[in-house]
């Protein structure tokens, strides 16, 4: 390690290049993989966020919530293995609204839920709703950029009907829209119409059925249900519109930043090794072991990339306090973490050509001294 110090003090120009280069490619990957957490969770955290683990869907429905309908006799039959407090009815319909008194529209997905269930929004702002409330929702806070506020009047262009926003939720989007949480009164009156009276329609039919349930409850359900099949959260995720395409396509840019990043580094680190050939064979005639060696030039890539990632650390965390909250960028230290290991392993096999050609360098041939 000494040689990599002094060698790193003499040669400040070169090395700051070389950290300049590991900077930018280190922000790169630091920021694509952020902007990549983001867009994931700007489309799953509505039902990432939910505090249940598996899902009843229709068998023939792919695991697409949107294509799935269950009746109460599927939920009633799912209720007798894992409890009714286990098991809660979820319908999702995508539509868009416009604000009342507001020049602005939104497209959004509408959630039906039990307001008593376990999977009620948990409200951040306002009020929360009840399974007897009319005329009222819950809305995700995403819609305070189209100036929607508490007790603002919203109308599903679909239907018609009309609401006055009675509380707020905090992440809560499906496949990138900002979802709204109705309860099951509104839900048949919008999807089924009112009666004569007024009233609306008495009919449950929904998407989906959200479980809190075991390995072996899960097993059960699998045996006992007919056209139906239970999931894990992890697909139902994986299911959603886009999301695997867009996940697919941004793991992909990342995967090749790792290895531009390896493939950059290696060629830099490759031409110094060459340039210091006759060094290296003077130190070897020394008697210079090839594994000192070996470990310095390690050594060196360990600490550039080390420094270069600290910089580019303190610039993603200054970058993300200025971005617009419209942008979808989530970096987590977990992630922040996982990448930065990442990026260090990479450098480190990169820099392993460099380390061959310094076990290969001949002492003699090295100083000159092939014809003696």
């Amino acid at each position: 390690m000494f040689l990599a110090l002094r060698e790193l003090r003499h040669s400040k120009a070169r090395y700051a290049l070389i950290v300049v280069i590991m900077l930018l490619v280190s922000f790169l990957v630091l920021f694509v993989t952020g902007l990549a957490k983001g867009l994931a969770y700007a489309n799953i955290s509505a039902i990432e966020n939910l505090p249940t683990n598996y899902y009843v869907v229709q068998d023939d429905a792919e695991h697409k919530f949107r294509r799935s309908q269950l009746d109460e006799s599927k939920l009633q039959d799912v209720r007798a293995i894992v409890g009714n407090d286990n098991a809660t009815p979820l319908s999702i319909q995508m539509s868009t609204i416009t604000a009342i008194d507001l020049d602005a529209k939104a497209d959004v997905t509408f959630f039906a839920v039990d307001m008593a269930g376990p999977i009620a929004p948990s409200v951040v702002q306002g009020e929360a709703i009840t399974n007897d409330t009319k005329g009222q929702v819950i809305v995700d806070r995403k819609l305070e950029e189209s100036g929607i506020k508490i007790g603002s009047e919203i109308r599903d262009q679909q239907t018609g009907m009309t609401w006055s926003v009675a509380g707020f939720v905090e992440d809560n989007s499906y496949s990138h829209t900002p979802v709204i949480y109705v309860n099951q009164q509104e839900w048949n009156e919008m999807t089924l119409g009112a009666d004569p009276t007024g009233d609306a329609v008495d009919a449950q039919l929904f998407n989906v059925i959200a479980l809190h349930a075991t390995a072996d409850q899960v097993s059960s359900l699998q045996d006992k249900l007919v056209g139906a099949d239970v999931i894990s959260q992890k697909e139902a995720i994986a299911s959603i519109p886009g999301y695997a395409e867009e996940q697919g396509s941004l793991t992909m840019m990342i995967v090749f930043l790792f290895a531009i990043a390896a493939v950059v580094l290696a060629v830099f680190f490759y031409v110094i090794t060459i340039q210091k050939t006759s060094q290296f064979g003077i130190l070897k005639a020394m008697g210079t072991k090839t594994t000192y060696l070996a470990w310095s030039v390690l050594g060196q890539v360990l600490m550039l990339s080390v420094v270069s990632l600290g910089i580019s650390l303190i610039l993603i965390s200054g970058m993300k306090m200025v971005l617009p909250e419209s942008m979808p960028f989530q970096l987590s230290i977990p992630t922040m973490i996982t990448t930065s290991c990442l990026f260090v392993g990479m450098s480190l096999i990169g820099s392993l050509i460099s380390v061959l050609k310094v076990a290969k360098v001949d002492a003699l041939e090295a100083i000159g001294r092939v014809g003696a």
